[in-house]
């Protein structure tokens, strides 16, 4: 029997049959609809599944599952050592990581405004490889490629400024519903809209993924009961309208008991698996078990159809790193920054875009009354620009579902055929109206999931 070994954060979805009616999995997909992500090894189908992570798993000839056995579990057994020693480890593990994934490759590195990037760049600059780097930012929104211009002059990387049009989404999400098979909302994925300059940039993707995860603490008690800690999770991976929309579904679809129980009960039992007792070292592995390779991951193939990625926060010698450091040392990332400042202090005094205007060594600054100048000139720079009639874009589904245009499109998908019977028109209506004169940042979230669910049913109509 063919046994297949998964990676401790899978980069990419291993599908596997199941002994089951061939029906929608109608319970998986609420889950999906009040989160964005399928929950542990969900899929579409309730005779299909995604093997689980860090696992030996057993399938037949025919490529039916039979069995898994983790090989790696998360843990936390952090050791006594100083930070100095700590940042010593990772500076050395997280350079031979990027050495050994990069090789000789010319590589292409995106540059945001955050750390995960910069970290990147430390590292390829250190290491002397040949890079290519690009960023992007909304059109009418914060110039997040300012700061990524910057990290690219000083580590003299090739640069370029991209951005993201309004409407872009429509040019392209058939094709984006077939790289991702729809087990990701479309507003997300930025990436696709670049993706024809991709081409000629290099040869490999270095890809920044999960360090924001791996690299903090929760910011929790360290000791939650097991009731607060459901209701913590529950928190963070609800999105605005999702709950509403799901409960909607379940409701439609006269499924048994609560949606709200359901989806309780299976984060309850995820997180009893857990064997760990502090609540920030827990809640990282439930992330990375659950929502790193289902809702992070997706999208990755993305860049995917045009080279190879890397992922030197995925490898899982950085997983097993991050299971021996103490709390401390990884909470307000505390790792990172200190690296950048080791290898290159020319980058830390560069603009962090999470704590703008402020940089890695003055951030703690970020709180009022010094942050007040800034927030005030920022506020005033948005009305102004709305009187102007140009509005402040901060969100990707601003460009793709709002306007004349974009919102004829989003029609078309949302009032075919397509998710007929499945979901009612009425049921589609409520929410398209409560987008539209309710409010649109909460029912964002809800109308994304149902453009996702109305491509996903247009595919299994049309093979």
């Amino acid at each position: 029997m063919p046994t297949i070994k998964t990676p401790i954060i899978p980069s990419r979805p291993t599908f596997a049959n199941v002994k089951a009616p061939h029906e929608l999995d109608k319970k998986a997909i609420c889950v999906f609809a009040a989160t964005g992500f399928f929950l542990d090894t969900d899929t579409y189908f309730k005779d299909l599944m995604v093997l689980p992570p860090a696992s030996n798993c057993e399938v037949d000839a025919e490529g039916y599952f039979i069995k898994s056995t983790p090989w790696f579990q998360w843990y936390h057994n952090p050791r006594e050592l100083t930070f100095e020693e700590a940042l010593e480890e990772f500076t050395q593990l997280f350079e031979k990581i990027i050495d050994e994934q990069i090789g000789a490759k010319k590589v292409i590195l995106p540059l945001s405004g955050g750390l995960d990037s910069r970290t990147q760049a430390t590292a390829l600059r250190y290491l002397e490889k040949d890079v290519n780097s690009y960023s992007y930012d909304f059109k009418g929104g914060y110039p997040e490629t300012g700061i990524g211009k910057q990290i690219a002059q000083e580590c003299d990387f090739n640069f370029a400024a991209y951005h993201i049009e309004k409407g872009y989404l429509w040019d392209c999400i058939e094709e984006l519903a077939t790289i991702n098979q729809c087990y990701s909302e479309f507003t997300h994925p930025r990436q696709m809209a670049l993706v024809k300059e991709y081409a000629t940039m290099g040869e490999l993707f270095s890809l920044g993924h999960w360090g924001d995860v791996l690299f903090d603490g929760s910011g929790v008690n360290s000791q939650l009961s097991e009731t607060e800690l459901v209701s913590y999770v529950l928190k963070k991976i609800l999105k605005k309208g999702g709950m509403e929309l799901a409960n909607s579904l379940w409701e439609e679809w006269k499924l048994e008991e609560t949606f709200t129980k359901y989806l309780q009960n299976r984060v309850e039992t995820l997180l009893k698996k857990i064997k760990i007792q502090d609540t920030s070292a827990k809640i990282r592995a439930f992330k990375s078990l659950y929502w790193a390779p289902r809702w992070s991951a997706p999208n990755l193939a993305v860049f995917e159809t045009q080279h190879p990625i890397s992922l030197p926060y995925f490898d899982n010698r950085m997983c097993q790193f991050i299971c021996e450091i103490p709390e401390a040392y990884l909470a307000d990332r505390k790792l990172q920054i200190a690296y950048i400042k080791k290898r290159n202090p020319a980058l830390a005094k560069i603009r962090w875009e999470q704590h703008k205007p402020f940089n890695l060594y003055t951030f703690q600054q970020n709180k009022s009354p010094n942050n007040l100048p800034y927030r005030v000139a920022q506020k005033l720079k948005r009305e102004v620009q709305a009187k102007l009639g140009k509005p402040y874009i901060q969100r990707n589904w601003e460009l793709q579902f709002l306007g004349m245009e974009n919102d004829a499109a989003l029609q078309d998908y949302l009032f075919a055929e397509n998710l007929h019977p499945f979901i009612s028109k009425p049921l589609l209506a409520q929410y398209y109206n409560k987008f539209k004169h309710v409010d649109a940042v909460t029912y964002s979230h809800p109308l994304s999931m149902l453009l996702t669910l109305a491509l996903k049913m247009k595919q299994l109509k049309h093979g």
